[in-house]
């Protein structure tokens, strides 16, 4: 059994915010593999699909960015689902507005949430995939602003082409492993 956790905060404030994209990841694979996140558990809205032939858990977590690795935790420990096979999705400010990294274990690189699943978990062997939402564009600019802001129009077309090859990379993963998932698909996306 896998778990994709799509990191994020909950409430419309924060839709489609630079902070969210794990969670509007989370809902295009809901469409592509035709079930519904919506089952509130382990602190988290879950879903379940299958991907490869694997039974695959797909997980909002609802604690806040900041506190997302006790419902990672929760929901590792209930479905006995280890680390290794686990795939986190999130946003990355220091890659560039089309940027997609993957990693099958790694440190935080200053993010909060990962900060909280890695403590969490006692763990960074699980793999993540980091979409780049670029730094803040003027110096000194609020993080906090940025990271909550939207992307623009012409962000959001490169955005929207990076979702539409998530459920490739999550099918390498699953199928190969994180490393040869980065081989293929880290990649810069223009717009």
């Amino acid at each position: 059994m896998y778990l994709i956790a799509g990191l994020g905060n909950p409430g419309d404030k924060y839709r489609m915010t630079r902070h969210n994209v794990g969670f509007e990841i989370l809902d295009y694979l809901s469409d592509i593999y035709r079930t519904k996140i919506n089952k509130i558990k382990h602190k988290a809205l879950l879903g379940e699909c299958t991907i490869e032939g694997e039974k695959v858990l797909l997980a909002k977590p609802q604690t806040f960015m900041n506190l997302s690795g006790e419902s990672i935790r929760e929901i590792a420990n209930f479905y006995k689902i280890p680390p290794e096979n686990i795939i986190v999705i999130y946003d990355d400010k220091s890659l560039a507005v089309g940027s997609v990294r993957i990693r099958k274990k790694g440190s935080d690189g200053g993010h909060n949430g990962m900060k909280s699943i890695i403590y969490q978990l006692v763990s960074d062997h699980f793999a993540r995939i980091r979409i780049g939402i670029g730094e803040p564009p003027g110096e000194g600019e609020n993080l906090v602003g940025h990271v909550l802001g939207r992307f623009s129009r012409e962000e959001i077309i490169v955005i929207e082409k990076i979702i539409e090859k998530i459920p490739d990379m999550l099918s390498c993963i699953i199928r190969e492993g994180a490393d040869a998932a980065a081989g293929k698909y880290n990649v810069t996306i223009k717009g």
